[in-house]
């Protein structure tokens, strides 16, 4: 097969900087700089605004999914099927993503060193490694905190049919926390008043005595730096009277377009993230749990990727057809992948050490295939890879946001967004 693979590359003018040094630069007149900047910014596309995070949680496995090596002997059961990139094949069961091909690219070669799930669902949702010193921000947190929206009245970090492992805010504080609700053919709830609105409005104005007495005798700004309660409630409140709650309730969507995504909450899900993403909601994610196939790897994956095939492929459409896919990132794979070996019971365990995440939409260019993994599952270390932390760099970077920011934690610690490389295979030249 002729793979487009590329090597992962760290490339950025302040990197360049750092590199040379300012002495190396002394060269470069004020007004040289100037327009080099101009030049450099009229040469790049504008940024993307959102991203929306399918989440396979559980681990699936690349050979069944985005890495199919038929006819081997780590292959299994799983046949491949050519998708509309020549040379590029999807695992059978994914025929509707497949013909979407030249708008994905495919990362084969990611690399961790977390093999449990909680602690590679950390590093995948924040690009670093868990730490006892600190709680790191995940990749939906860093985006509400580097890009402000105010027309924006519903929350801006959503995950949908979340589990425990929804995106945090970490060090950036818990209003950065993934507003979680489960499927979204269910009213959510808590944002429907119980009463009628002077019933409401009374007790509001009851709540507020209560907020004046609490707050007496202590600092002024206790409650607004460190509590935050106040504005807690007027978001809230805000929300709650916001027609943009309109974009959780699917219901309300074309049946054809409900069909088209597949009758299942992970389905729904999804078409509940193209909507929240056009209200202007910065990051979405989506889970579709029952990955961890210990057991019977071969025929949990088919049953999961009928439900996977009808929301991706649905989801790449839709964007596309709103013209809003340039805007908008899409990321799909889980925590790690599965082992080239079955295991007695027809499964397949946790491997971190070559999997793959799909990645859509941007300024990134579809149909390529990053990295490869020994055919023979001989090999741990795969092609050309990508560690976790380059795919968030990469992204990052798509999103007009510089990776090396720092920011400070509580402790008074700085931390870079991330320290990963830029994956130089994805951009356009």
């Amino acid at each position: 097969m002729d793979y487009a693979c590329h090597t992962p590359d760290h490339t950025s003018r302040r990197t360049l900087l750092k590199a040379v040094g300012l002495s190396g630069i002394s060269w470069l007149t004020p007004l040289a700089q100037l327009l080099a900047r101009e030049s450099e910014a009229q040469g790049r596309a504008d940024p993307a605004k959102s991203v929306i995070l399918l989440w396979l949680d559980g681990g699936p496995s690349q050979l069944d999914t985005f890495d199919p090596h038929p006819g081997t002997k780590i292959g299994g059961e799983t046949r491949a099927i050519d998708t509309a990139r020549k040379g590029v094949q999807l695992a059978e069961g994914l025929e509707k993503t497949a013909e979407l091909m030249q708008d994905i690219s495919l990362i084969r070669s990611v690399t961790s060193k977390e093999g449990d799930h909680e602690r590679a669902a950390y590093n995948m949702k924040t690009g670093y490694r868990p730490n006892p010193s600190v709680v790191h921000p995940s990749m939906g947190a860093i985006l509400c905190h580097q890009l402000t929206d105010s027309a924006v009245e519903v929350p801006r970090h959503v995950s949908i049919l979340a589990n425990n492992r929804a995106g945090r805010g970490g060090a950036l504080g818990t209003r950065y926390d993934a507003f979680r609700i489960g499927d979204p053919a269910s009213r959510i709830p808590d944002v429907t008043p119980q009463v009628n609105d002077a019933r409401m409005q009374q007790r509001l104005e009851d709540l507020s005595v209560i907020d004046r007495q609490f707050a007496r005798g202590r600092r002024p700004d206790l409650e607004q730096n460190r509590t935050l309660h106040q504005a807690t409630i007027q978001r809230a409140i805000q929300m709650m009277h916001s027609d943009q709650l309109k974009a959780f309730d699917v219901n309300d969507a074309p049946a054809s377009e409900r069909k088209a995504y597949g009758n299942t909450a992970f389905g729904r899900g999804c078409l509940a993230a193209l909507r929240l993403i056009e209200t202007g909601v910065r990051c979405v994610e989506v889970t579709l749990g029952g990955f961890d196939t210990h057991v019977n790897n071969h025929e949990v994956h088919m049953e999961k990727k009928k439900i996977l095939d009808s929301a991706f492929s649905a989801l790449i459409k839709d964007l596309k057809a709103r013209d809003i896919l340039r805007s908008t990132i899409v990321l799909c794979g889980g925590e790690f992948g599965r082992t080239p070996k079955m295991n007695p019971a027809e499964g397949r365990d946790h491997w971190p050490h070559g999997f793959s995440v799909a990645i859509a939409g941007g300024t990134f260019v579809g149909g390529q295939v990053i990295g490869a993994t020994d055919p023979e599952g001989v090999k741990k270390e795969p092609r050309d890879k990508v560690r976790v932390q380059d795919i968030h760099a990469t992204v990052l970077n798509a999103l007009g946001i510089d990776p090396e920011t720092e920011y400070m934690t509580s402790a008074g610690r700085p931390i870079l967004l991330s320290d990963g490389r830029l994956i130089k295979g994805l951009m356009p030249i």
